[in-house]
This record gives C-alpha cells, structure tokens and sequence, in this order.
C-alpha cells in the first residue's frame, strides 16, 4: 500500500484533517531534519518550528488560512496529525514523545497574522 492510501485509511479514522494537512506534516519533517540538521527523529517542539517556517515561507498572509482549510486551527492540531500517522505505524516515536509536546506552543493568530504583517512591513521599509 502506497503512503497515500494509507493516509486515507488514517483520513477514515479520523476526517479532521485533510489529506493535504497530512502531506504538508510529512514535508515539514524534511524540512525540520534539515534545518536542525537532524538525521532521523525530530521532537515535537522542532517540528512545531520548522512547520511555522515552512507555513510562511510557502503560504505568507495566507498561511492561517490554508491551513484552518485543511482543518488545523492550533498546535495541537498537528500532534494530533503526527500521531494518527504514529497510530498507523507511518511514523514512529520515541518514549519521550507526547502529544502535549503539541499542546499550546504558538498562538497561529500571533504567528501568522500579525508577527507577518510585522516582517513584512519592516522588510518593506528596508529594515530587518
């Protein structure tokens, strides 16, 4: 079974999150290993990070947009995703890992929508 139909057998169980959110987790792990230069597990807090990234790198002011589209509205959201994928033996885990590593760690609205415009604004008048 290809790793699509298994995520859409992870998307029966639980239809939260959409099939893209669930892509979107599995390219922010690559990106996270590489940013942290981290070879194989990344902790929930890494990944946190490197999903803030790559979300503004690709999406910008429509970051929080895209993603509550696909059904993800806080940080826990994506522990959630990570351990549906744990749950299906896509990914695995660690003793020390724990869906709470999820829980709280950005407000999206600070993030995404304001801390952005910020940049944007300081980058638009030459500052950084």
């Amino acid at each position: 079974m290809d790793d699509v139909a298994v995520l859409k057998k992870v998307i029966e169980k639980d239809s939260r999150y959409s099939l893209d959110a669930y892509l979107f987790v599995f390219e922010a792990i690559f990106y996270t290993r590489k940013k942290f230069r981290v070879e194989g597990h990344v902790t929930g807090q890494q990944l946190l990070e490197g999903i803030k990234e790559l979300v503004l790198e690709r999406y910008g002011l429509m970051a929080k947009a895209v993603l509550e589209h696909w059904g993800i509205k806080e940080t826990l959201d994506f522990g959630n995703i990570v351990f549906n994928m744990v749950s299906e033996k896509i990914l695995g885990k660690t003793e020390e890992d724990s869906l709470d590593d999820f829980k709280d760690i950005y407000d999206f609205d600070e993030v995404f929508v304001k801390n952005y415009q910020l940049a944007v604004k300081r980058s638009a008048h030459g500052k950084s």
